[in-house]
Formats: C-alpha cells, structure tokens, sequence
C-alpha cells in the first residue's frame, strides 16, 4: 500500500479526534451544569469529569498522531506543499498547544475557570471545524482574530446559562 492511499484514513482519524474532544467539552459544560444546579460536587460527579477528561485526553492524542502522521506522509510522498507551509497547520497546531495549555492552567488554578473552559470549548470546535474542512481557509491571523472574537461570544454565552442555572438563593 502506498503512503498516499493511507491519507484518507490518517485524515478521518484526525477529525474522530477533534470531534471527540468537541463533543466532550459539550458533555463536561453539561456535567457542569448539573453539579451547579444541585450546588454540590459529589464523587460521581467528579468520576464524571474524570471520564470526560479521559475522553479529551484521547481525543487530542488521536489528533496529534493523526497530524503527525500526515506530515510524514506528506514528506514520504514528496509533496509539491508540505504541510508546515500552509496556514492551516499552523493553525491547527497553535489551536492545539492552546487546548493543551488551558487546560493545564485550569488543572493547577493559573487561570479563571470561566475564561479557561470558554477558551477551551471554543478551540476545541476551531479544531473540529478546521479538521472538518468547515472554516474558510484563511491566514494565520485572521483565524486568531476570528478565534478571540468567538472566544469572546463563548465566554458571555457560557456565563449567562451558568447564571440561569445556579440555584436561588
């Protein structure tokens, strides 16, 4: 089998990876919803997180082996573009980096849970759309631009149902 005939494969792995990690900070803000709606964080809540933590974890492992994988090929298969060329991979890569450090910050309290988890959601579904083919192609820094301005969206959004869902005092 040819390195090129795998690229199809290694590119659907990609995006399982992506999607499962999109989809698991939609699972992990409705867990979290449900534990502040009650006002206690029992252990099966916490086993909960635990698990959707899990499902993150193997999500951004799938996408990066996916990533990397492609890269090889790309160079096996002596690519006119590689992919360190183009915006997107860099793209991809930041947006990664970015889920990686966020959550990490959020895990030792560096930085607010609110800003953290907005951050987060929305680069994890930037890396679901970019694996999907679903955003324009657009330079490095439009895409920043793009990501902060729905960060922000993000972030207001997921205050406000926070709000809504606390219980009355």
């Amino acid at each position: 089998m040819t390195t090129t005939a795998l690229i199809p494969f290694i590119v659907f792995c990609q995006a399982l990876g992506a999607l499962i990690g999109a989809c698991t900070t939609v699972w992990g803000e409705l867990a979290y919803l449900r534990a502040l709606r009650d006002g206690k964080f029992d252990h099966a809540e916490r086993m909960h997180m635990r698990a959707i933590a899990h499902g993150m974890h193997f999500g951004m492992t799938l996408l990066l082996l996916s990533s990397l994988a492609l890269v090889v090929v790309a160079y096996l298969s002596h690519a006119a573009t590689q992919p360190a060329q183009t915006a997107s991979y860099w793209t991809l890569s930041i947006f990664a980096l970015l889920v990686i450090y966020v959550s990490w910050a959020l895990s030792r309290k560096r930085i607010t849970f609110a800003l953290g988890s907005a951050i987060a959601f929305t680069a994890w579904w930037f890396l679901a759309y970019l694996t999907l083919g679903w955003i324009p192609i657009l330079s490095f820094g439009a895409s920043v631009a793009f990501f902060v301005v729905a960060t922000v969206v993000f972030y207001g959004m997921l205050q406000y149902v926070r709000m809504l869902a606390k219980p009355r005092s």
